[in-house]
């Protein structure tokens, strides 16, 4: 349970929170007097303590002055923080980054990413959409060889799926052929998930006199789940150069820390789906399930077309203008989802 502020701690909050954002220092009680009408910087340091107290601000040892922690910022975003505008000379920046691309989304995301990590100086980050939702259009078998054929997946969402299917012996043509009819008459319009709980059941009476038919279809019964596998989303990043200037960096152990972490696509993956399809969501600091994560904040939106939907967003330090970095966020998920449809 988190304490309960007064009007007034929650406007000495929202003062320390935006100095700190905007400064890189440790707000102190005179500098929080000078910049908000909050009374005398005496009064101001009370306030201060209270919420200290509280656990909403820390005192480093070195400074007078305090800092937010991810309590603090989780209240500033969730209660504090007003809707932010995104401006007419950024949106049309992003427009033009992203327009021309409709054909190829991994395009678009890799563009997105870097154009949202030049606007906000944070990382730009982008999942590919996630293809289990995906609708089988139509599938094609391929001959490449004596013992393999290749299976081509052709999915409504325009991606394309090829994998190779080992085989016992050669396959006349025309079994080839009529096997692929069978799979196309039965699996057509269904998701690959459904494909790959319901093949079995699907094919259970699809047999063929002919031989080598009942061999082929009993190849996609028993491999269902690895021949309609739904990929692993890539990651796009965008340049890290803006982030590792921000005083977050500044030593080499720090930065060491960053480069760690944008290495490890799994782990950010991981963290960047984990609230995918609740729209916007911000996950600070110590939120992560992963500890590595504890000094960033992820700003990310879902985008949606059809029936995929993949993640955009943002990833910096937890000292960041939240408000205009959500609105960027919001804006350029939005964008991704109109081009790709």
């Amino acid at each position: 349970m988190t304490a309960p502020l007064s009007d007034r701690e929650r406007q000495v909050l929202e003062a320390v929170i935006e100095t700190y954002v905007q400064t890189a220092e440790p707000a102190g009680s005179r500098t929080i007097a000078k910049r908000y009408p909050l009374g005398s910087p005496a009064t101001i340091r009370n306030t201060m303590s209270d919420l200290e107290e509280k656990g909403y601000l820390y005192h480093p040892h070195t400074s007078a002055g305090r800092i937010p922690t991810d309590l603090a910022y989780r209240v500033y975003v969730d209660y504090l923080m007003r809707p932010s505008a995104v401006a007419p000379a950024q949106a049309e920046q992003i427009r033009g980054e992203l327009e021309g691309q409709r054909a190829a989304i991994e395009t678009i995301l890799s563009r997105a990413s870097q154009v949202l990590g030049v606007l906000t100086n944070e990382l730009g980050v982008a999942v590919s959409p996630t293809i289990e939702e995906a609708v089988l259009e139509r599938l094609d078998l391929l001959q490449v060889s004596t013992e393999r054929l290749l299976l081509v997946l052709a999915l409504q969402s325009g991606a394309v799926r090829t994998i190779f299917v080992e085989v016992p012996a050669q396959l006349a043509p025309e079994v080839v052929q009529k096997v692929t009819v069978v799979l196309n008459e039965r699996l057509a319009g269904l998701t690959l998930k459904e494909i790959r709980a319901t093949l079995a059941d699907r094919l259970r009476d699809a047999g063929s006199s002919e031989p080598g038919s009942s061999e082929l279809l009993n190849i996609f019964v028993q491999e269902a789940e690895e021949l309609f596998e739904v990929p692993v989303s890539g990651v796009h990043l965008g340049n890290t150069q803006g982030l590792a200037g921000q005083p977050e960096f500044a030593t080499r152990q720090q930065l060491q820390g960053l480069l760690d972490v944008t290495e490890r696509r799994d782990l950010l993956r991981e963290a960047i789906t984990a609230r995918a399809g609740e729209g916007l969501t911000i996950t600070i600091g110590q939120e992560h399930a992963d500890a590595r994560l504890s000094s960033f904040t992820l700003v990310t939106s879902t985008y949606r077309f059809g029936p995929l939907s993949g993640v955009i967003g943002v990833m910096g330090p937890t000292r960041m203008p939240y408000d205009k970095i959500a609105a960027l966020v919001n804006h350029t998920s939005r964008l991704v989802g109109e081009l790709l449809e």
